[in-house]
Formats: C-alpha cells, structure tokens, sequence
C-alpha cells in the first residue's frame, strides 16, 4: 500500500510538471517552430593553432576563384531580398559590407595585405565616379530655357556612382597550402578574400567615352583575422540537404565547402594561368596545379 501511495505522488508531480512546462512554453513560445530549439548567440571563432616557421617544412600560395553562379555555390550569393523571411541569413558580400562599415573588420588596398584603407576609401573605389548625362536647363515653372539665339540651354550633370551588389558573381581567394612538420601533413589557411566587380564607363565633359568600364577586383579582406573569423562565424548559410543543421561562413571556408579553380600559384614570373595560356589550356593548367599541391603530401612517403 505504502509503495502504491508513493507511486501515486510520483506520479503526480510528474504530471504537474508536465502541465507546468506547457504552460510555460505557451507563454513565451516562438510558434515557427514546434520543439525547442538550442540557439546559441555570440558565437566565438576558435583560434587556429599557433604555428612556428621553423615547423613548415614546404609551403605554396595559390588564388582560385569562387563562380557564384554555380549552383553549389549559391548560398554565398543568396538571399537578395533581406526583407524577407531568410531564417536570419545573410548573403556574404552584404555581411561583409556590413562589417566594413561598422568597423568590424577591415580591408586592404590589394592581396599583399599591408596598406589599409578606410571604408570611405572602399566606398569611394567600388561606387566610382558615375555617369555623367546632359539635360535640359529649365526656368521655375519647367519650360526649356533659351538662349540669345534660340537654342535651349544644357548642361551636363554627374550622377553619383553606385555599386551594384547584385552583380557581383565571382570571389577570389588567396590561400597557402604548407606542410606542418609536428605531423607531417598537409594543411592550407585561406589569408584574403576579394570580390569581383563591374566599373563604370569613364566620359569626359562632352560626353564622350574616354575609356570603357570593366571587372577589377575589390580591396582585400584578410581572412586570418579573428576580426573576419568572429563576423563569418555568426551568420549561418543554407544547407540543401537538412534546414536543421548549421553551418557558418566560417565553417564553409575552414572545411573548403565550395567549388573553385586556380587561377595562379606563386612563380618566378608572378603571373596568372590567364596571362600565357587561354581555353582549354588554361583548364589542364589549373588542373595540373591542383594535381602537384595533392601529390606533395603523398610524394613525401614514397622511398
């Protein structure tokens, strides 16, 4: 009888707990989900291991391009429409903007990363000088005005520029592959990121065209500071196969979850693929490239 009691009260409280945990979760519920879920906020980028000259044994700087518009790697370039219900994603070019203009990270003039530039100089370089365009003069009611001879009067007008973001297809990469004496493996940390962009026609003052616009690349955002490792580890990007999993930018980058090519390895010339080899050469070059940074690691097994 006394086990039957304690059972009956145990039971109870069970019960009363449940009901309590009801009445809670419908007080503050979040209704677009159905179970609780574990959002962590403020993540921190965990730190690379340190690493020591004398430790790289082999090292090789390579740049490859990211082609935003393959399907696999449209994640870095969608959502457009952040007015929408993105489930709190963010496309990188707008999160990396972001951070530029609030100081959260920084950006440098080119890939060799060592002069700085403010985000007014950043702003100033992607937007360019605009168009200039001729319009009518008009007087205070909205009619043409005249001059001494008849002719309506002009003038030329330069319209600001602007950086169309929605544009941006292609990013850049630089990154060294090296051997890590300690383990005898072969390692690789991205150092820079850029983005590719269109510039704007240059006129002159007669509205001729004195040289057209084309695609140039960005300042250089270092992708080994912690500064851009604490911004890219807070925003989540979609994965196709499973809405529940996240996976930063951070992690996209560290786990090389992208598809690219190599554009240029680091060589006495110092010249990129496309500047001696075009078409289907420049492909096998790139290949090959690929193909030499694999077999290093293994080359140092063989006897």
């Amino acid at each position: 009888m006394k086990k039957v009691l304690i059972f009956a009260l145990a039971l109870a409280g069970y019960c009363a707990s449940q009901a309590q945990n009801i009445i809670d979760a419908e007080e503050g519920r979040n209704y677009n989900d159905f179970y609780q879920r574990n959002i962590v906020e403020g993540k921190k980028a965990t730190p690379y291991p340190s690493l020591r000259q004398s430790d790289v044994i082999w090292e090789m700087v390579v740049w490859r391009d990211i082609n935003l518009d393959e399907t696999f790697n449209q994640f870095f370039y969608f959502p457009q429409d952040e007015t929408k219900d993105n489930q709190g994603r963010i496309n990188l070019l707008n999160l990396l903007m972001g951070g530029l203009e609030r100081g959260d990270i920084v950006a440098f003039e080119d890939d060799d990363l060592k002069k700085e530039m403010t985000f007014e100089e950043i702003t100033k370089q992607l937007e360019g000088e605009g168009r200039s365009r001729i319009e009518e003069v008009v007087d205070e009611n909205g009619d043409p005005v005249e001059d001494e001879n008849g002719d309506i009067v002009t003038r030329r007008v330069q319209e600001p520029g602007v950086f169309e973001r929605d544009k941006v297809k292609r990013l850049r990469i630089k990154e060294r592959w090296y051997i890590d004496k300690q383990d005898s493996r072969q390692k690789v940390r991205i150092v820079g990121l850029e983005f590719q962009y269109q510039t704007p026609d240059k006129l002159n003052d007669e509205g001729e065209l004195l040289f057209a616009g084309g695609m140039v690349w960005s300042p250089c955002i270092p992708m080994d500071d912690m500064r851009t490792r604490q911004l890219l580890v807070n925003a989540n990007v979609y994965d196709p196969n499973n809405d529940v999993r996240e996976r930063s930018y951070d992690d996209i980058f560290i786990q090389r979850y992208f598809n690219s090519y190599v554009v240029r390895e680091s060589n006495v010339y110092n010249r990129s693929i496309a500047d001696y080899l075009t078409g289907e050469d420049a492909m096998l070059e790139s290949n090959r490239i690929e193909d030499k940074i694999y077999n290093i690691e293994s080359d140092m097994w063989e006897y």
